[in-house]
């Protein structure tokens, strides 16, 4: 990949994978404008079944791929095509809102060859994408940590694996939210989902992991580095 983000070989066939359209075509439009020439975005999908149809159409050179998606999330989509063995060249390059460790480390275990998060700029998403597609790893400096201390033992992945199983996925995303100091209506609107529903699932989280607050629950979530 040339510093300017080109490729000898031609742009890198793309499929974008996320349940929203607006951030679909937020991210189109940057690929667009930083990647002309670099890139080619062969198709959109907005589910895991979508997901598998669009990779094993096109077969991209790059999945970018959210890790919450309707029908089992981005992991169960790189689980489905391995087990085909349809499109083994493509590779997967997470691009989630979420930063918490079980989500990289998760998703870099389900097959992913790097994970960035949704605030990076056009020109590095583009040549984020590059280093992929030459078999590179990337990952936002922060997440890098993450994967490092999994593999070095610092963080008991199987132990955090197995609290956060007890969680539903929505489940999961509220106590990240509620720990990192969120309050209820603030959930609420990053979840579009009312304050009752948070409320619920918030009982059933505190339930579930045997905690008795929220201040127990941050603590909870820090140690395990999930914030």
């Amino acid at each position: 990949m040339a510093e300017d983000g080109t490729s000898p070989a031609g742009p890198v066939g793309i499929v974008i994978v996320d349940d929203h359209a607006m951030f679909r075509r937020g991210v189109r439009a940057e690929l667009e404008g930083a990647g002309a020439g670099a890139v080619q975005i062969l198709a959109e999908a907005a589910d895991v079944d979508e997901a598998i149809a669009a990779v094993t159409t096109y077969t991209p050179g790059v999945v970018l791929l959210d890790v919450h998606l309707p029908g089992g999330g981005g992991v169960e989509v790189m689980r489905r095509m391995a087990a085909s063995g349809a499109s083994p060249d493509t590779r997967y390059l997470a691009l989630s809102v979420s930063d918490a460790a079980e989500d990289v480390i998760g998703t870099i275990r389900g097959g992913a060859r790097g994970y960035v998060t949704k605030t990076i700029t056009g020109p590095e998403l583009v040549q984020a994408i590059g280093r992929v597609a030459e078999g590179d790893a990337v990952f936002s400096p922060r997440l890098a940590g993450f994967v490092l201390d999994a593999f070095s033992g610092a963080i008991d992945v199987a132990a955090v694996d197995e609290d956060l199983d007890r969680l539903t996925e929505r489940e999961r995303e509220v106590m990240r939210l509620i720990a990192r100091g969120y309050a209820y209506k603030e959930v609420a609107k990053e979840l579009f989902i009312s304050v009752k529903t948070v409320e619920t699932h918030m009982s059933s989280v505190l339930r579930k992991l045997q905690l008795s607050s929220r201040h127990e629950l941050s603590r909870w979530a820090s140690d395990r580095r999930l914030l």
